[in-house]
This record gives structure tokens, C-alpha cells and sequence, in this order.
């Protein structure tokens, strides 16, 4: 018994209860990984702070320009949205309303918001951008329809890729009736269709018409913009078994139809 004593007493006084060594070398070495982390993460953050803002005008904001003011997917689409409707953005607060932005990034954004000038001259109490299809803009305003590859080019963002696609649809649709049909030009984003409505407008053509879906014909149906002889047949055989189609938003009923498209379709027929 008392061997046992003194062997557990020697075992009290030199055996090593501190732990492994090794865990606090890797405790520490997690320790300096997580700093480093943290380090890093303060220096983006102080990169972040220190880009500069230039002056723009918020109608035109990209998705790109959005995402690195600091606003949301859904907030930039809904900007993409109102402004889609030739609606125009006057002031910071209609930019809140519109787009739902937070308190916080409104005030630091909207120190940069930069309207024209000729605007704020016009009614310095209301900031109102009117819309390029109001007559009074008419007369300031180059016809789209005779606009040359040079005119186009000289408009911000505009080459002459850009330039010849919108002359080379505007041949193939037989000349622009709205300026809505931008959109149908590929690579034409909502900024650049927004500077062109500034530059230009679509001037009235006595020659143009719209025909009655009800009692068109299926060659002539083929012929307009955005239907091919295929969906042209498929119409008329789908009237021809209602009897008479009620609505544009009727035919989306029928394979293939441009339901997309209705808002340009309606610049071609009616539903007499």
C-alpha cells in the first residue's frame, strides 16, 4: 500500500497535465489564419469606401452601375421597368419610389444624381423629363426613319455595329412606327434606346394603317413584322373555328405566338 501512495504521488508531482502541445500550436495557427482573414475582409471594405462617384444621370443606370452603387437585383429591374414605359425619373425621391431603395443608400447616392440642365431651366420647382413623343419636342427632334449611319454614331455608346443593325431592321420592318420596336434590335440595352429617344422621334406616315385581325388576310398577315407565313396560317385557321378573335391576348392560345410582342403587334392591327 504505501509503494502505491508514493508511486501515485510521483505520478502527481512530474506527470504533465498541461494537454497536448500540439493543439495549442494549432489553436494558434487557426488564430493567425482567422486574423489574416479579417485583415483582408478590412481592406477590401476600405477599397470599397474609397471609389470614387462621378456625376450621372440615374435613368441611365446599367445593371452593372446598380450592383456597384450598391443596389439590388430587384431594385434595378424595377428601374428597367418604369423606365420601359418612357417614364422618366425627376428627382431622388421619385428614384426611392421607384426603384424602393433604403434610406441610407439614397443619401449617399443621391448627391451624385445629375439631371440635364435644359430640364431644371424649364420648370426649376418640378424636374420633369417629357416624353420625346410630345409635339412641342417634335420640331428639335431628327426623324428616326431618315436617321444615317453617321447620325446614329455620334450618339454616346453607339458604334457602328450598333448603327447598322438598327438601319438594317428598320429596312427589314419597312421603317420604325414606335420607338418601342428598339427593343427588337439586338444588343440595344435601355440605356442607349433612352439616348437615341433624346436625339430622335418617329414621324407620322400617312401611308401607314392598320388592318383588322378579323378580316385580314394570310398573305397579308405574313407580311407584318414579327409573323411569318407559318403563324399567319395558324391564326387564320383559329378564327376561322372561333368565328371571330376577341382579343391580341387571345391568340396566345396559338404555338409560337409572339405574346411578348403584343404591345409592337398592336402597331399593325386592330381587333375590329
Amino acid at each position: 500500500m504505501v509503494v502505491i501512495i508514493i508511486i501515485l504521488q510521483l505520478i502527481y508531482f512530474f506527470a504533465d497535465f498541461s494537454g497536448n502541445k500540439d493543439a495549442h500550436f494549432y489553436d494558434r495557427e487557426e488564430t493567425e489564419r482567422l486574423q489574416k482573414k479579417l485583415d483582408s475582409i478590412k481592406q477590401m471594405q476600405a477599397s470599397e469606401d474609397s471609389l470614387k462617384i462621378y456625376p450621372f444621370n440615374p435613368n441611365f443606370i446599367t445593371d452593372f452601375k446598380g450592383y456597384s452603387l450598391g443596389m439590388s437585383i430587384e431594385e434595378i429591374d424595377r428601374l428597367h421597368e418604369y423606365r420601359a414605359q418612357d417614364k422618366w425619373v425627376n428627382s431622388a425621391e421619385d428614384f426611392q419610389k421607384v426603384t424602393g431603395i433604403s434610406d441610407s443608400l439614397l443619401l449617399r447616392i443621391s448627391p451624385y444624381f445629375k439631371f440635364p440642365e435644359w430640364v431644371n431651366k424649364t420648370n426649376p420647382s418640378v424636374k420633369t423629363f417629357p416624353s420625346v413623343s410630345k409635339k412641342r419636342e417634335v420640331r428639335e427632334l431628327s426623324d428616326l426613319n431618315t436617321a444615317s449611319e453617321e447620325a446614329l454614331i455620334e450618339i454616346d455608346g453607339v458604334g457602328e455595329v450598333l448603327s447598322q443593325r438598327i438601319l438594317n431592321y428598320r429596312n427589314k420592318i419597312g421603317g420604325f412606327r414606335d420607338m418601342i420596336q428598339l427593343k427588337d434590335v439586338w444588343g440595344l440595352n435601355a440605356e442607349l434606346r433612352g439616348k437615341i429617344e433624346q436625339r430622335f422621334r418617329i414621324e407620322e406616315n400617312l401611308e401607314w394603317h392598320k388592318a383588322g385581325i378579323n378580316s385580314i388576310s394570310v398573305l397579308a398577315l405574313a407580311e407584318i413584322p414579327y409573323f411569318n407565313y407559318e403563324l399567319a396560317r395558324e391564326i387564320i385557321d383559329y378564327r376561322s373555328l372561333r368565328g371571330r378573335i376577341q382579343s391580341f391576348e387571345e391568340l396566345s392560345k396559338i404555338k409560337d405566338f409572339p405574346s411578348d410582342k403584343i404591345d409592337r403587334i398592336k402597331l399593325y392591327l386592330t381587333v375590329d
